[in-house]
């Protein structure tokens, strides 16, 4: 039973909200160049409980596609539980939430990036079609997985690109562990002390030197 089938039920639903989608691009034209860049990217947003998986893509002209199943490759996936997507909806910080919580991210991150920033700057519905479409469970459950992977303020989405670039290189090697980094930081905070204690020393010296100056 709780396992819902996105062919056959989940049509009505998923082309209203593709609609609704679309309908606001088109009052956003700098959003709709926005999308251009990435179409052909697909992201899947997967909730494992229940079962609902959702897949999003633009086209080369910005339009959007909702999708029910997807036989391709997929360039971004978001996996997670109904409560796990809940959370991040509603995380103070949901970049910390995503990394640390139980939504586990698969693939370019960037795309997932890109696709917030333009539709946090839109003003869509999710809820309305979905619910008329799917009904109030099915409905409710998928507005809330797109309202946690999209609706973030803009820090939080930089918060997110910046956190995910530092464990990619962690990750491969390539940035130095996290207590070798805090001693660098350390090193810089006391480089700023001194050069601050310098320039002072500096200051006194050159009034100094004014008032020896023969009038």
């Amino acid at each position: 039973m709780n396992d819902i089938r996105m062919p056959t039920i989940h049509t009505a639903g998923l082309a209203a909200t593709e609609a609704a989608a679309n309908a606001a691009l088109r009052l956003s034209p700098h959003s709709v160049e926005a999308l251009k860049p990435i179409a052909g990217r697909v992201l899947a947003l997967e909730c494992t409980k229940p079962s609902i998986t959702l897949y999003l893509h633009s086209e080369s002209n910005g339009e959007l596609r909702f999708r029910g199943v997807h036989d391709g490759p997929v360039t971004t996936r978001v996996t997670g539980t109904a409560q796990d997507f809940i959370a991040l909806a509603q995380a103070d910080d949901p970049a910390a939430a995503l990394i640390n919580g139980g939504i586990q991210l698969e693939g370019n991150s960037s795309t997932l990036i890109d696709m917030q920033r333009v539709f946090n700057d839109l003003d869509i519905d999710w809820e309305a079609p979905l619910v008329a479409g799917l009904g109030d469970v099915a409905g409710h459950q998928l507005a809330s997985m797109l309202s946690a992977a999209f609706h973030w303020s803009r820090q939080s989405g930089e918060n997110l690109r910046r956190q995910l670039e530092e464990f990619a290189l962690e990750e491969a090697g390539i940035a130095p562990p996290k207590l070798a980094l805090e001693h660098f930081y350390e090193d810089v905070q006391q480089l700023r002390e001194r050069s601050e204690r310098l320039e002072q020393r500096v200051e006194r010296l050159r009034l100094r030197l004014e008032r020896l100056r023969p009038a």
